[in-house]
Formats: structure tokens, sequence, C-alpha cells
């Protein structure tokens, strides 16, 4: 019978009964698999709260490894081709990593079915550092009308490795940097983006 959460380096499965959705707001500290507070699923808007234990193991972030990303997903519902906008993506990692000195970049791809002239689009870490947590959102701006993405483009994240773009990207318990690859299923997991007119 297959365990209903890993809790070793070879298994970094959050808990398995939780739907996708709400495994994002999972994450390993050293008190076992936690939720983060404030969150519609633990009935609790106190963002300072403290996070709920789902899961209690001892140490279960260093029995886990580096933090790795768990999942990645748009966070960006339609690309106009000609308002443009902001185009983002959620990386999400199975436990807390603190990011220093400059903001990680990713890449979304283009596959320029409608023409668009750009193959990929570099997306930069939002916010102030150092900070720490368990998400991060990339984003950038898109400029409507300048035929980089035009009317049937897909975009997509495909398997790539985050750049730290020479700043560090640590697991927050452990010290060690944290490990940045984006695997080709999570990127399909993620799915696709459709640019309309």
């Amino acid at each position: 019978m297959s365990p209903l959460w890993g809790a070793s380096d070879s298994d970094e499965s959050k808990p398995k009964n939780l739907t996708t959705a709400e495994k994002r707001d999972v994450y390993a500290t050293s008190s076992g698999w936690v939720r983060t507070p404030g969150t519609i699923l633990t009935g609790n808007d106190n963002t300072s709260a403290d996070p709920e234990v789902l899961v209690a193991i001892g140490e279960l972030a260093t029995s886990l490894g580096q933090a790795t990303i768990s999942s990645v997903r748009f966070n960006t519902t339609d690309v106009d081709a000609s308002a443009g906008g902001t185009l983002a993506v959620i990386v999400e990692f199975n436990e807390q990593v603190t990011v220093a000195t400059a903001a990680p970049l990713m890449v979304v791809a283009n596959s320029r079915a409608g023409g668009g002239s750009a193959a990929n689009f570099t997306l930069t870490m939002d916010g102030s550092l150092p900070v720490t947590n368990d998400t991060l959102t990339f984003s950038t701006t898109l400029t409507g009308g300048d035929g980089k993405q035009v009317a049937d483009d897909v975009l997509s994240i495909g398997a790539q490795t985050v750049d730290v773009n020479g700043g560090t990207v640590v697991d927050t318990i452990g010290g060690g940097n944290a490990e940045m690859a984006v695997s080709a299923a999570q990127g399909t997991a993620a799915g696709t983006l459709t640019v309309v007119a």
C-alpha cells in the first residue's frame, strides 16, 4: 500500500488526500506537513497565526533534503494580443525557501502558432528581498500590439531550471541551495494559455 504522504528525500509527496488546490497551501517544516495560516482551508483568517500541522513528523523538512519545486501554475487566465497585460506564474516549493540578493528568473515558452515574434518570455520574481516563503510569483508585463504575442500563440511552462540570477535561493531550515528544476511533468500539469485577439 502506498504511503499517504512523503517523509524522505525519495518521497516528498504532500499529503495525498488533499486536492491539487489544497496542496498549494501545504509545505514541510520541522514539525511536519503544515498548512499556511489565513487561508479558507484553515477556517482562520489570521495570517499571523501559526501554521496548522496536518501531519506531525519531527524534523520532516530535514528528512526531505533540500527544498524542491513541487508545482508550477499560471496566475493569469488569458493573454490579450492587443491589450497586453501581466503574464504571471506561481512556483510552489515543498518547504520554505529564502531568496536574497537578486530576483530569480524563469521562462514561459511561446509556440508562435499565431505568428508572434517572441519565442519565449522571461519572468522575474515579484516582491522585495530578502523574502522567505514556500510560494514565489514570477511575472512580466506584455505590451499589447507589439507583435511578440499574437492571437493563437500558445504559452507554456516547459522543463527548465529557474535561474537564480546571481542571487541565492536556499532551503530556509536546511540552509543549502534549493533545487530549482521544473520538470516536464510539472510544466504539463500547469496547462497552457492561448493568446486571444
